[in-house]
């Protein structure tokens, strides 16, 4: 049958089911109605799917056919660099895919109206942006580039999901030149005919200029940099030292032994730890900074908090939810000073179970800031040294060191995931400039501290879970079904398997996979692939429970500090444990509950994204220097254009497609792979390669790399190890 004859067909069967008279029908009633010979009805199968995936037709549970009732949809429009994008609607499980000719000059972030082009079927869902309800787009950063002997000029934005640079009149310049980093606010968004415009209202500095940088990302992401004057005289006057009257009604544990345990160069230090044992059981406290104590709810402090959402981490500053006079001050839980905390003491068996627990408001003194370099001393490594000095201590860190093994076994039986992908730690100068790039290495002390907070953030949701009471739960959601077959697909090819069950995939088979695949070549490639197939953990005011930690229970209860749900529940919890929680202000709670959820998991992606960004420029910027340098690293990303691949310091860089000079390689979509069409050489992810650094872009946040050959020499030296001696 010819394709033309298939559509004459296909346009005959959808003005039938048109017609006015027509009612829901089975194939086989459609077949009879029209008369369609046996011999034919695999075609009238055909069609019917074929306007099915087209959106025009649906079919019910019962296998009855029906026109499609035009259904719009409003969501927001996500770009990607190739032009196309994806709408998410809220409540919607899964994004519509816009096509690069569908999307009607929507640009990154807006909010859209769409109508479904493919309905589902078996496919990805398809949609027409019908017209762009809100711009998500109000300001653009970027580089200003003048035209040469022209009244006019360009922003070059630096988000390359904006395609159009921003037309820029003389006289709307504010006298910026070449090169300058600026702000730019859109006036107007373009059309066929013509480009964006706008006018510039910031303008940060030269390119080429310290910090310029760092700060276009901080602009470019909308992070609030400064506190407002009134915010800041607030904080001043409620970090007042802890009185006697603050002390009032709170349980006194100021005897206990407890320490902190943080980096070397953290300030805001929120929690403490204490730990005993009672015959067979552990008594562990983790003590929590009482922010609530001093950021009452809708004052101005509150709502700087609520707006900002969460502290931001980039790799030369931190942008603080609260200011510094409560965040590195009277909320900081400092050593040799009382504190007001919100404490969670766990009663917990040999085995690992919390058998019981008090959640109390409590006034504490730690003993000791420890950092977890001194900790994993004294635990791992033995040191006698280490050991001596904090001797006094040494019993209850080993007794930390038990639990902690404990609880980790725990969780790991019951199926708990545990992606332990490497942070970078990056050193700068004074200047800013990257010194030194290495991986962020997790140790027995970091692990003990997280331990400890998960199985409290868990105590503290199971009980106000079982209370009824309105609180915000952070839950994650198990994987798309599609994913996962995906995915349990494609290990099959490196002889593993995964158990999926009927539309359902348990946490314990992806940990089991996750330790059948370690210290094999293949791991990185595993663990990424089945990292991709997660969903985003997120802030909801519903438990729904947290796939990845295998939990029925799960809140953020331990960083009030730095993140705002968690500053919202201990409002909660201190009204209930006060007896204020009557119904009228539980009402309040549940009204405000679904937006603070909302936001708060807003707040945290751009943080997360901004974090990233820097992360990224710094990385480039380094490897500037580096240009002609051969490494070893590991392919981490395949795709048709190229192949990604990671240094030991985490830098990862692209080899492009058209550098690989030796053969024509095409991208294996099955098994991940770059196949040489003439000499059969293929590169798969978790392969070990040597690698040229070609380029590195810091605007783009860009890394190049081409194929080299071990043992390369590049000025005089060899560079295997290379990543080691920066």
């Amino acid at each position: 049958m010819t394709d033309q004859f298939f559509e004459e067909r296909k346009q005959k069967i959808y003005r039938f089911m048109q017609d006015g008279l027509y009612v829901p029908m089975k194939q086989k009633e459609i077949a009879a109605v029209l008369q369609i010979p046996r011999e034919e009805r695999d075609e009238l199968r055909k069609i019917l799917e074929a306007l099915t995936e087209e959106g025009k037709i649906t079919v019910s549970k019962r296998g009855k056919y029906s026109l499609s009732k035009e259904i719009r949809l409003t969501g927001v429009f996500r770009a990607n660099l190739k032009g196309f994008g994806f709408v998410t609607v809220e409540g919607e499980d899964e994004d519509i895919y816009i096509r690069e000719d569908q999307t009607n000059g929507a640009m990154d972030k807006d909010t859209v109206e769409i109508t479904l082009t493919r309905a589902g079927g078996g496919r990805h869902r398809e949609g027409r942006v019908q017209k762009i309800v809100k711009r998500g787009t109000a300001r653009v950063v970027g580089l200003f580039q003048m035209n040469p002997g022209k009244n006019y000029g360009f922003v070059l934005p630096d988000n390359q999901k904006l395609f159009h640079d921003i037309f820029i009149p003389a006289e709307r310049s504010m006298g910026a030149v070449d090169g300058h980093k600026v702000v730019a606010e859109l006036t107007f968004y373009g059309d066929e005919k013509r480009k964006p415009e706008g006018k510039i209202v910031e303008i940060l500095g030269h390119v080429n200029d310290p910090g310029t940088d760092i700060l276009s990302i901080v602009k470019a992401y909308d992070l609030p940099a400064e506190f407002p004057e009134k915010v800041l005289n607030q904080a001043a006057r409620v970090a007042k030292p802890v009185s006697g009257a603050d002390m009032a009604g709170r349980k006194d544990i100021r005897d206990w032994q407890m320490v902190t345990i943080d980096g070397e160069d953290a300030k805001d230090l929120d929690d403490a730890v204490s730990l005993v044992k009672e015959g067979d059981h552990y008594i562990l406290g983790v003590h929590i900074a009482d922010v609530a104590n001093y950021v009452q709810e809708n004052s101005a402090l509150d709502r700087e908090a609520y707006e900002r959402g969460t502290s931001v981490y980039l790799v030369d500053r931190v942008i603080p939810m609260l200011p510094h006079t409560l965040s590195n001050g009277i909320c900081s839980l400092n050593a040799g000073e009382d504190r007001l905390a919100l404490s969670c003491i766990m009663k917990i068996d040999p085995a690992g179970h919390v058998i019981d627990h008090e959640i109390a408001e409590t006034v504490i003194h730690v003993d000791r800031r420890m950092s977890y370099t001194a900790v994993n001393k004294i635990l791992e490594d033995q040191d006698p040294e280490e050991r001596e000095k904090y001797r006094e201590l040494v019993p209850m860190f080993e007794r930390m060191g038990e639990l902690s093994h404990i609880i980790r076994e725990r969780r790991k039986k019951r199926g708990s995931i545990d992606f332990d992908f490497p942070e970078t730690k990056m050193i700068l100068n004074e200047k800013g400039e990257p010194l030194e790039l290495k991986p962020y290495e997790r140790n027995t002390a970091t692990r003990l501290i997280e331990d400890f907070m998960l199985l409290a953030n868990e105590t503290v949701a199971e009980d106000y879970y079982w209370q009824e009471l309105p609180f915000l739960y952070r839950t994650h959601e198990a994987p798309d079904e599609e994913k996962i077959r995906a995915l349990a697909t494609f290990i099959h090819n490196f002889g593993y398997s995964m158990h999926v069950g009927n539309r359902e995939i348990r946490p314990g088979e992806v940990q089991k996979l996750l330790t059948k695949v370690e210290g094999t070549p293949e791991e990185p490639l595993i663990a990424r692939l089945a990292l991709r197939s997660m969903k985003q953990a997120r802030y909801t005011e519903e438990n729904t429970g947290h796939f990845g930690l295998a939990a029925n229970y799960y809140t953020h209860f331990t960083s009030p500090i730095r993140r705002y749900p968690d500053l919202q529940i201990h409002r909660i919890i201190k009204d209930h444990l006060r007896g204020r929680l009557n119904e009228k202000k539980m009402e309040h709670y549940r009204s405000i509950l679904p937006e603070a959820a909302k936001h708060s998991s807003e707040t945290e992606r751009r943080a997360e994204e901004a974090e990233r960004e820097t992360i990224k420029l710094k990385k480039a910027e380094y490897m500037q220097k580096r240009i002609g340098k051969v490494y070893e690293g590991v392919i981490s990303g395949i795709t048709k254009w190229g192949m990604y691949v990671e240094l030991p310091n985490t830098v990862e860089g692209l080899v492009h497609v058209v550098s690989m000079k030796d053969d024509h390689y095409e991208y294996d979509e099955r098994s991940y792979e770059l196949a040489g069409v003439h000499t059969g050489r293929r590169y798969r992810l978790g392969e070990r390669i040597f690698v040229r650094v070609t380029g590195a872009d810091r605007l783009q946040r860009t890394v190049d790399f081409e194929i080299a050959e071990e043992g390369e020499e590049d000025n005089g030296e060899k560079n295997r190890h290379e990543t080691d001696r920066q």
